[in-house]
């Protein structure tokens, strides 16, 4: 008698005219247009002993699970509201950038090499900054559209949107709940937010964006934010954005610092005077160990302006030559066109006293600039009269540079120095960063009252 596992398996697994697949179609005879293996019926039991666990089991054929795919693909696409960015994808993006400075492509592709890394393998948080149109929403979206080609669910939203979504979700008519909206973005499984700071800052819409983005912070849910810049954020969000052990920025491109800068009475004609070529070594009076201090500290400005690195502080009484040495230097940076800021240090205080009243942004830009400006020079640095608040800020700048080892010139005389609280003065005599060249030579001016000289050497120095 025929075994009973022979005739089951002959009944509901007849033979594919498909030599060595290892799968059985179920149904009729294939018609034209139909699949090959399950001839339309969208399913197939395997060619398997009767003892294989999987005898008798049907399971999707290929063509179905290709149709389950897309239809994936196609419910992830609506749920990530990513609507027509669809279209913006890693193949369309320029690694490169647009930019022809090597310095910024090699920048632009590094970025987009980190993204391509977390696309395959979202773990914590990527913080994308840049000025509008670098590409930090390209580069979001393609991410996005990536992860959702690999099966993971995505929610990206507008940041603006999403808040008057939220808004609009209190209302009864609407189609979502606030709370079925507001969970859906905190837990999704991966967030895009885009454009982080263009929404209007409302107390309302600050603790909103800070409950979903530090309930994320805390869970460590994968997150992708774009905006101009963090520095610009609410302080708390901006802990959360810096966190060292979970986010990592990609700033796709550096601010460009303006050639010059100058908060000062000297204008460009005055500067334009003072070179390093109509610098008088000789001084007014001076003894030789005196001319020896003007040519010592003429040589280490030259050095400077030829490769500014770390501190140069030129000290010395008032008149002796050290704003004629420091605009010498602006007008070399000048003419290799090479950016330098230039403030003199009593104007920079009354500009920072009046950081309270309504130019207080403007002023938070100047002196982020003068943090992160290649080349600084603080021209007469005295704070004698300065608040405590313009103290603090001076020190913040200066701390700031003295960390980040950001080539500096500094000019004070020698009472300005002594009278400089100790965190400063530690700073600026530090050997390690700083080289400290004193100029001993006399006051130029005064020495011009008290003696008359001759008409060739009524040369016009500053100091």
């Amino acid at each position: 008698m025929e075994e009973l596992g022979r005739i089951l398996k002959r009944t509901l697994a007849p033979k594919s005219t498909s030599r060595n697949t290892g799968i059985s179609p179920s149904g009729d005879p294939p018609d034209e247009g139909k699949c090959p293996i399950c001839h339309g019926q969208g399913w197939v039991v395997l060619d398997v002993p009767v003892e294989h666990p999987d005898f008798g089991e049907r399971f999707p054929c290929r063509c179905t699970l290709k149709e389950m795919s897309a239809g994936r693909r196609e419910r992830l696409e609506r749920y990530s509201n990513l609507g027509p960015l669809i279209r913006l994808t890693f193949e369309n993006f320029k690694p490169g950038g647009l930019d022809a400075d090597p310095v910024q492509e090699a920048r632009y592709r590094q970025c987009y090499e980190e993204a391509r890394s977390y696309a395959d393998n979202p773990a914590g948080w990527l913080v994308i900054t840049g000025p509008s149109g670098c590409g930090k929403t390209h580069l979001a979206a393609a991410i996005a559209n990536h992860c959702i080609g690999r099966g993971m669910p995505v929610f990206w939203s507008i940041v603006p949107d999403l808040l008057d979504h939220l808004r609009a979700a209190f209302s009864p008519t609407s189609e979502v709940t606030y709370d079925e909206l507001f969970e859906r973005v905190r837990n999704a499984p991966l967030l895009v937010l885009d454009d982080l700071g263009t929404h209007s800052s409302t107390p309302w819409a600050a603790e909103k964006l800070f409950q979903i983005l530090n309930h994320r912070f805390n869970a460590r849910l994968p997150t992708i934010v774009t905006t101009i810049s963090i520095k610009d954020l609410d302080a708390r969000l901006q802990t959360r954005l810096c966190s060292p052990g979970l986010s990592k920025e990609l700033n796709l491109k550096a601010e460009a610092h303006p050639l010059f800068t100058i908060i000062g009475a000297l204008n460009r004609e005055t500067l334009a005077t003072m070179t390093f070529e109509s610098f008088d070594t000789r001084g007014m009076n001076a003894d030789e160990e005196q001319r020896a201090s003007l040519r010592m500290a003429l040589e280490a400005a030259r050095a400077f302006a030829e490769s500014p690195a770390d501190w140069l502080v030129i000290t010395g009484t008032s008149g002796c030559g050290k704003t004629h040495l420091a605009a010498a230097v602006v007008n070399h940076q000048l003419n290799c066109k090479r950016p330098v800021f230039y403030a003199s240090v009593p104007e920079l205080l009354d500009r920072l006293r009046a950081s309270f009243g309504p130019e207080a942004r403007e002023n938070e830009l100047i002196l982020e600039r003068i943090r992160e400006c290649p080349l600084l020079i603080l021209d007469d640095l005295r704070m004698e009269t300065a608040t405590p608040w313009a103290r603090e800020k001076v020190y913040q700048i200066l701390n700031y540079r003295y960390n980040a080892r950001g080539a500096t010139l500094i000019t004070a005389t020698d009472p300005a120095i002594e009278s400089l609280d100790m965190r400063l003065r530690s700073r600026l005599m530090d050997p390690r960063i700083s080289n400290v060249v004193p100029i001993g030579a006399p006051d130029y001016r005064y020495q011009e009252r008290s003696m008359p000289r001759s008409p060739s050497h009524r040369r016009r120095r500053d100091g």
